[in-house]
């Protein structure tokens, strides 16, 4: 640990140790780590499968952007070359690393109206600094795995004796199927660069109030269907609150967001990233290349996900209660 410590700090010329550095939470990409010393603390994210640079630059550009216009986020460092990530050691096995303000607060309280018209206006004020911007959004947002897909990771799932195989079996043969006739291509209408993971685990709320973290996702999607999974989100998911959904949707229009939500297909990419996110964590927890504590967690995600899916009643419903706003 001290020896890793001490290479960020040379790479990012923080100066002389002593160093401490201590895991502080694990998400689906990366470690977060607390780095302290000097009477100064920082936030590093160790990317935990490889790491696309250009995606880093998509990161850091709508993240200044998106300052510039009043959203608070942690500032992102770049190294003693001028680069916003840098790899550990040498190698396609060095980890690369980011390196963030560090952050203390709370994390937000999603009934709270003050949060949620922080959220509808966050997302507004996003869309307006990646207005523009161009490009495809990825396939992640707008594709889902097919039948012949599916049937070869549960045949694999099944010969490694997951315990949960059973459940993903079900989750196949019903869900899986139901949800992907949700999943439409989107075409060029209003895609925006932005965050793509607004969500009360990526906010802490400070002194200043909200701040939001982990821009790793920033990448083109449309703004009308990263503002529905949003809402679904904020509200409760399935059994959402009718008045928090709506708070968000207004303060997001009140802010200048132009998009509305119509019908079931504005949820395409909360449909596409749930099916998507099921198959890479089962992918990865019978993955030998991985480590044994990457795919314990991810294990541990089939089964939280599959007892949290979307169901396109419950959003149908939602869609109807969000056809109001104007």
């Amino acid at each position: 640990m001290q020896t890793m410590a001490a290479r960020i700090a040379d790479l990012y010329g923080l100066g002389e140790g002593p160093w401490t550095i201590r895991p502080v939470a694990r998400g689906a990409l990366g470690q977060i780590w607390k780095l302290s010393g000097r009477g100064s603390s920082w936030a590093v994210k160790e990317m935990l499968f490889g790491c696309d640079e250009g995606q880093v630059r998509t990161e850091s550009e709508l993240r200044a952007a998106a300052e510039r216009l009043g959203v608070a986020s942690p500032r992102l460092f770049s190294d003693r070359h001028g680069a916003f990530v840098s790899r550990l050691d040498p190698g396609p096995e060095g980890s690369w690393v980011k390196v963030y303000d560090w952050i203390d607060g709370d994390r937000p309280d999603a009934s709270d109206p003050e949060i949620l018209s922080w959220c509808g206006r966050t997302l507004a004020v996003l869309h307006t600094a990646g207005a523009g911007t161009g490009g495809v959004p990825d396939r992640w947002y707008e594709q889902c795995p097919g039948e012949a897909d599916w049937a070869r990771l549960l045949a694999e799932v099944r010969r490694r004796g997951m315990p949960w195989s059973d459940a993903l079996g079900r989750f196949v043969a019903t869900s899986a199927k139901e949800l992907a006739l949700h999943v439409t291509p989107s075409g060029a209408g209003d895609v925006v660069t932005s965050h793509l993971d607004v969500q009360p685990q990526n906010v802490l709320v400070g002194a200043a109030g909200p701040v939001l973290l982990d821009w790793d996702n920033a990448g083109p999607i449309p703004a009308g269907r990263e503002l529905a999974q949003a809402v679904y989100v904020w509200s409760g998911g399935n059994d959402f609150d009718a008045d928090r959904a709506l708070r968000v949707v207004r303060a997001y229009r009140d802010a200048g967001g132009g998009p509305v939500v119509r019908g079931l297909e504005s949820f395409s990419t909360l449909f596409a990233t749930a099916l998507n996110y099921v198959r890479v964590q089962a992918e990865s927890a019978i993955d030998p290349t991985v480590t044994q504590a990457q795919r314990e967690f991810a294990s541990g995600q089939v089964v939280a996900c599959l007892a949290r899916l979307p169901e396109p009643s419950a959003v149908a419903r939602l869609a109807r209660t969000l056809e109001t706003v104007r």
